[in-house]
């Protein structure tokens, strides 16, 4: 089965930023498991993985724009310390925050006596990025990952 819009695929990766050492991989740990068309993962991604079947092994380069988007300027924030729940803070550390829109990745800029400044770019936001993929396994979504939008299970979401 060709991986396409509404198929549910499960796959092992491994990411770096262009010409540099891998950052992230999912080696050794369960495969990520995806909805395609769901916005589940960075477009570019997804793109290339239309038309692969499991077993597929590829390799591709995705453009900032195609990935978390471009770093913009002015994306900081002033956050009282009590939303860090005690964590010794460090200028350049990435911590996850809970903001109204859910839990968001932000990058720590300056730690004051009673306020932290934050970046909210996207850690990996204006990387052009490099992604070695395994397909491991493709099928048809239920009912229920449909009208969720993600996948249920193994490597998806348990509610």
């Amino acid at each position: 089965m060709n991986i396409q819009k509404d198929s549910v695929v499960r796959f092992h990766y491994t990411v770096s930023e262009q010409g540099q050492e891998p950052m992230e991989t999912s080696e050794g740990r369960d495969p990520l498991a995806i909805l395609v068309g769901h916005g589940n993962i960075i477009p570019g991604l997804e793109k290339a993985m239309e038309g692969r079947t499991a077993g597929e092994k590829f390799e591709v380069d995705v453009s900032a724009a195609e990935a978390y988007g471009e770093r913009r300027d002015g994306l900081t924030q002033r956050v009282p310390k009590k939303h860090f729940e005690g964590q010794r803070l460090q200028p350049g550390m990435q911590v996850v925050l809970n903001t109204n829109f859910g839990p968001r990745a932000v990058t720590i800029q300056k730690v004051g006596m009673s306020v932290v400044d934050v970046d909210l770019n996207h850690p990996m936001a204006g990387k052009d990025l490099h992604f070695a993929i395994e397909v491991i396994e493709v099928r048809e979504a239920s009912a229920e990952e449909l009208e969720h939008g993600h996948v249920h299970g193994a490597g998806g979401h348990q509610h």
